[in-house]
């Protein structure tokens, strides 16, 4: 099998310390030659003007393609695009158009006066403006405010319609979940590439608990292997293991596209890349 086009996504820091794991996140990675690189907002917003400084900065100084996210909370129509006109003017194509999440206090997302009502107001704006690449989120589970099994579906060809490129999924357990999902996006007329999200497990009760509250589903099997696992010190080879047979699986189901959340923490994520078939460039890597 072909090695698999790869992107990864990276937290913008928040402290001296995160600015260091940050660019020392970039200089183990680079090497893969990403298609690109994405720089997430926090929920509620919290982190815009800290995403909107790493994005610049990677941009300016690692030779990577930069994605900034953008989401529709806490701002106006005219403050979002504003924003997005400054990534234009800083040479950043390519941005991640996500409603995004409230804020941790709120529970749930409300419309902010002015604002984008959801995320295909967002795309279809960013779209007129013809400046940017455009990719979006999926969810191959059921989303947890999905009013129905489908709606994921219909809302992912929405999202396409009103000017969207691609999109990256939500991470999830098992590969069947986005080869169902695919079959799906594809039975109603979905042409577009969709991007699995992959999750290397650096720390299983922090990703456990962040999968629930996403409606990612976890396996029971995969709560009794990590709990041996890490009783025995072996989490980070079972985790580097189940994700490396994940990327293959889907590989030889045709993906020849993937986006890694690498929660600035690089090692887990070039081991399975490399174990794919992903391999550096070297100049690149003596560079780093």
């Amino acid at each position: 099998m072909p090695a698999p086009a790869i992107s990864f996504e990276f937290f913008p820091p928040q402290t001296l310390e995160a600015s260091f794991r940050l660019w020392d996140t970039v200089q183990v990675l680079s090497p893969l030659k990403p298609r690109f690189v994405s720089v997430t907002y926090g929920a509620g917003g919290t982190t815009r003007d800290l995403t909107r400084d790493a994005v610049a900065t990677l941009h300016k100084n690692s030779g990577l393609n930069v994605a900034a996210h953008l989401t529709c909370v806490k701002a106006t129509k005219e403050e979002t695009l504003s924003i997005a006109e400054g990534f234009s003017a800083a040479g950043v194509k390519e941005i991640v158009a996500l409603r995004g999440d409230p804020p941790k206090d709120e529970g749930k997302f409300t419309v902010h006066p002015g604002g984008f009502e959801n995320s295909v107001e967002l795309i279809a704006a960013l779209a007129e403006t013809g400046k940017f690449t455009i990719r979006v989120g999926a969810y191959p589970e059921k989303h947890p405010e999905a009013a129905s099994d489908t709606a994921d579906v219909d809302y992912l060809k929405r999202k396409f319609d009103a000017g969207a490129d691609e999109a990256l999924t939500q991470f999830f357990f098992d590969a069947e979940h986005f080869l169902r999902f695919r079959d799906a996006c594809a039975k109603a007329g979905i042409d577009k590439p969709i991007v699995p999200g992959i999750m290397p497990i650096e720390n299983w009760k922090g990703i456990r608990r962040f999968a629930l509250n996403t409606g990612a589903s976890v396996p029971t099997w995969l709560d009794d292997a990590f709990e041996k696992a890490i009783r025995d010190d072996r989490q980070d080879l079972l985790a580097t293991s189940l994700c490396t047979e994940m990327c293959t699986t889907l590989m030889a189901e045709g993906v020849d596209k993937l986006h890694f959340y690498t929660l600035n923490k690089p090692e887990m994520t070039r081991d399975v890349c490399h174990a794919i078939g992903v391999t550096p460039d070297l100049q690149l890597e003596n560079v780093a």
